[in-house]
């Protein structure tokens, strides 16, 4: 099957250059620009308080052209008093004026230079700095939650992710928008800007350590192509994608996907059971939201229960996780618990509420 507009992206995968790059998220963030103009807005008020100092005791002052000061020359040797030009054609005389200088003066200079040397220096160090700063990122990330698009879909899915206990620093935004990197970074999670198409973006973002991918692009060819990308770059994370036509979903799985949500049809049918129960409606609402009201949470077997059926516990159980099979609690088949099964059971949420993590990837 063909999707529309697969060729325009096939198109866009093979181009030689790509744009990206990786954003932190910072605790305080000022735009480079208003830093500037607040230092040289500092910078400019010294100057004037000594152009001011220097005009009030100007009869302390000898100018050698003609002998007078006024405004202009006090600014005229402010700025190059400050700046440690010095020419000399404006000299103190007087021992009031020269004690203005020392205690005066000289400390505004001070004030001026560290100013302006403190800025250019920030300017020089800070690409260093965010250098480190990626290095140091890179070496300590492992194991974490990559998510392709942040738009409705992803920003639901990161918060219910982080809603089982998953810290935001193990999580990484991949998006092609600046806005909606800048939007990630600003809720506390690091991102790339760039193509996810593209594996060289997708190393950015370090896939191939992820333990699991999220991908909830806007397109369905899109949604396609990255899932290619991700799991010819990472063989054991967990892949889940969202696409929007049921009939895209065999296609994602044939490309790697784990697990494949219909947006679409999912909505649909939620709309379709409030209409018949709006209380069923209002059930299923509370189940996928993940810390609130009813939680629907995956854990493994403990020692106590091998041997019991589903019924016997205390737990409300839905289903048995029995190698890659997904076993109903009722399944004929089922028989008694196994030590290495996983069960599907809903729990009140609770702030210690927490999905256990996966043994291993469930396909089909």
């Amino acid at each position: 099957m063909k999707l529309p507009g697969q060729d325009a992206i096939a198109r866009q995968a093979d181009e030689h250059l790509v744009t990206y790059r990786v954003k932190l998220p910072r605790k305080l963030v000022e735009h480079p620009i208003r830093q500037v103009a607040k230092r040289l807005s500092m910078a400019l008020l010294v100057l004037v308080v000594t152009a001011f100092i220097v005009y009030a005791d100007r009869d302390g002052y000898n100018d050698n052209s003609d002998g007078s000061l006024d405004l202009l020359d006090a600014f005229y040797y402010a700025t190059v008093t400050l700046s440690t030009t010095g020419y000399g054609d404006i000299t103190p005389v007087t021992d009031a004026a020269r004690l203005t200088n020392i205690f005066v003066i000289t400390p505004l200079r001070v004030m001026f230079l560290i100013i302006l040397v403190g800025t250019t220096l920030e300017a020089l160090t800070e690409r260093t700095r965010e250098e480190w700063r990626l290095n140091r990122w890179r070496s300590t990330l492992r194991d974490h939650t990559v998510v392709v698009g942040f738009g409705t879909k992803g920003r639901s899915a990161i918060r219910t992710v982080c809603a089982t206990g998953l810290r935001k620093e193990q999580v990484v935004v991949v998006d092609p928008s600046a806005k909606a990197i800048e939007a990630a970074t600003a809720d506390g999670y690091a991102g790339v800007i760039g193509d996810a198409t593209r594996s060289e973006v997708l190393k950015r973002a370090e896939l191939q350590r992820a333990r699991q991918v999220i991908i909830a692009t806007q397109r369905d060819d899109t949604a396609v192509l990255v899932t290619l990308t991700a799991r010819q770059l990472n063989r054991n994370a967990k892949i889940v994608a969202a696409v929007r036509e049921e009939e895209n979903a065999p296609l994602l799985k044939q490309s790697g996907a784990d697990a494949v949500i219909t947006s679409a049809s999912a909505a649909g049918r939620l709309l379709g059971l409030s209409v018949l129960s709006p209380a069923a409606g209002m059930v299923m609402e509370d189940l996928i939201q993940q810390g609130t009201g009813l939680d629907v949470v995956e854990r493994p077997v403990i020692k106590a229960e091998v041997g019991k059926t589903p019924r016997e516990l205390d737990d409300l159980v839905v289903s048995v996780v029995r190698g890659h099979r997904v076993l109903g609690y009722d399944d004929r088949e089922l028989g008694t618990l196994e030590l290495t099964d996983r069960l599907i059971t809903i729990v009140r949420a609770t702030p210690v509420t927490q999905i256990a993590p996966d043994v291993r990837p469930l396909r089909g």
